[in-house]
């Protein structure tokens, strides 16, 4: 939170919430079986801000359907969120495989440390 004055009183302000803090945030979650971030495996599909309602939706995937952890992916992810970003009120997470999920979407740091590179 932030201190803002306004007709010389001063008064918190909630901290703007961006897709780059999300994907910051996003940055903590592991694939459980894998030691990169679901960010850098390429698993976001789509980050969305909505300031006024202060809320969040992300639209990701997980490197195999049939991952029997998937649920607890997508539950730390809102926490993630949520622990990162104090003043977001509702974080909503959906999981496609709608493209399916290829190797060639990691960035250059995943690749590297899965040995690609």
């Amino acid at each position: 939170m932030m201190m803002c004055q306004q007709n010389g009183r001063a008064r918190m302000s909630e901290e703007e919430i961006t897709v780059e803090k999300v994907l910051e945030a996003l940055k903590m979650v592991y694939d459980p079986e894998i030691p990169v971030n679901v960010v850098d495996l390429g698993l976001i599909y789509d980050v969305q801000v909505n300031q006024q309602e202060r809320s969040v939706y992300v639209k990701m995937t997980l490197t195999a359907p049939g991952c029997p952890v998937g649920f607890l992916v997508v539950e730390q992810a809102k926490e993630a969120i949520r622990a990162m970003i104090p003043s977001v009120k509702k974080v909503e997470v959906e999981l496609t495989f709608n493209p399916p999920w290829t190797p060639d979407r990691m960035s250059d740091e995943a690749r590297e440390i899965l040995g690609f590179i």
